[in-house]
């Protein structure tokens, strides 16, 4: 079923990385999500009045309000296509990663509630409900209804990599497990006779299901908008995509910024040897960036290092640098190495360090162990070192 919607309304369906494909998945999802919770709300609010049953009728407005998750997709998607402007120079994606927040916390709201339903009722010793036969069916179409909403919005949101429409799978799964722990609690009801309410203690036990659901999606989705590193898989591409170029010997400094699906904007300062020809690394630089942008879709801007790569004395005491370093922190790493002339006295080497995020020394103290152990390799050498972090998460 999911297949033959999206052939019938989308019109590239595996072009997943054009933002207007995307709007159309987004709205595909809503849409659906609509229908779907308006002809779950019609059908229990119609048995519900029929059999005089207050559970179901309550439970159809409850598909009502789930509609709100389908008009926020629609909503997020449609905005997070608008084109940049001048107060947003890279455009609106992030807007896609508020609306997925938004559904986060309604997920959260629902768990509250059902747990604080279920506490009272507990507390206040309410007896199990009764459910007619009649409502234990149209309890079965929901969460039939429900798992196939579920298994949609799960397979389009990880077609897309949506967080909006993952957020909107769960809500679906959580309807869906609510419903089925109350059929569960009657079938038990009607073979066991317990002492307590069992419908209000498996209430308990899904709500806190449902909390721990929302407040995992609610962090995923926050971490994208604080800002979280990017994926090894996409530093691994950029990395290989570079380093495939026989004049890239190294690089180091990759910075991604995520403004929100489809728009990655990236730096990285790419070693050369220095003797190259200006001209032709230009040349070189400008097909890596297009490639990288036509493959990965990151726009990418690559900043040239010259490297003294065939100084054979130079490349000796970079690589026992880089060794040695390793004895403090074994991610410690070094780039723009230079070094001047050997002297009697004094012999500068000129380097950054890139430090971890985990390491937690002092930069002074830092430089002063790195200074030791090039003094150790020579004792002229007097480090002249800068600082770097990592932005990769690594």
């Amino acid at each position: 079923m999911t297949r033959l919607l999206t052939r019938l309304f989308i019109k590239n369906p595996d072009d997943v990385k054009n933002n207007a494909t995307r709007e159309a998945y987004g709205s595909l999802s809503g849409v659906v999500g609509i229908i779907c919770n308006l002809l779950l709300c019609a059908f229990k609010i119609t048995v519900g009045l029929l059999t005089a049953s207050i559970s179901i009728v309550a439970d159809g407005f409850n598909n009502l309000s789930d509609m709100g998750s389908s008009v926020i997709t629609i909503l997020g998607f449609k905005l997070a296509n608008k084109p940049a402007d001048k107060d947003h120079p890279f455009g609106h994606g992030r807007i896609e990663y508020m609306s997925a927040f938004i559904v986060a916390i309604l997920i959260m709201l629902v768990g509250f509630e059902l747990m604080k339903t279920s506490v009272t009722a507990l507390a206040d010793g309410t007896a199990m409900p009764v459910y007619s036969t009649t409502s234990i069916i149209v309890l079965a179409v929901s969460v039939i209804f429900k798992l196939w909403l579920y298994i949609f919005n799960r397979k389009i949101g990880k077609k897309i990599d949506s967080e909006t429409l993952l957020a909107t799978a769960q809500d679906s799964l959580n309807d869906s497990i609510a419903t089925a722990v109350i059929l569960l609690s009657v079938a038990v009801s009607k073979v066991v006779a317990l002492p307590f309410n069992l419908d209000a203690v498996m209430g308990i036990a899904v709500s806190l299901f449902i909390l721990f659901a929302g407040i995992n999606a609610a962090k995923e989705t926050l971490n994208r908008i604080l800002g979280e590193p990017p994926s090894p898989e996409l530093i691994s591409d950029i990395e290989a995509a570079i380093l495939s170029r026989k004049d890239f010997v190294g690089i180091h400094d990759l910075i991604i910024h995520n403004y929100g699906p489809g728009r990655l904007f990236a730096s990285v300062h790419v070693e050369v040897p220095q003797d190259i020809d200006i001209v032709h690394c230009h040349e070189q630089i400008d097909l890596c960036e297009k490639e990288i942008y036509d493959n990965l879709g990151v726009s990418l801007v690559i900043h040239m290092d010259p490297m003294d790569i065939n100084n054979e004395q130079v490349t000796f005491v970079r690589t026992q640098l880089s060794d040695g370093i390793k004895v403090i922190d074994e991610n410690l790493t070094l780039h723009d190495f230079r070094m001047t002339p050997m002297a009697d006295t004094q012999t500068n080497l000129v380097f950054d360090v890139v430090v971890p995020q985990e390491l937690k020394i002092s930069e002074k103290e830092l430089n002063d162990k790195i200074s030791q152990i090039a003094k150790l390799i020579n004792p002229t050498f007097c480090c002249v070192i800068t600082f770097d972090r990592d932005f990769t998460g690594r």
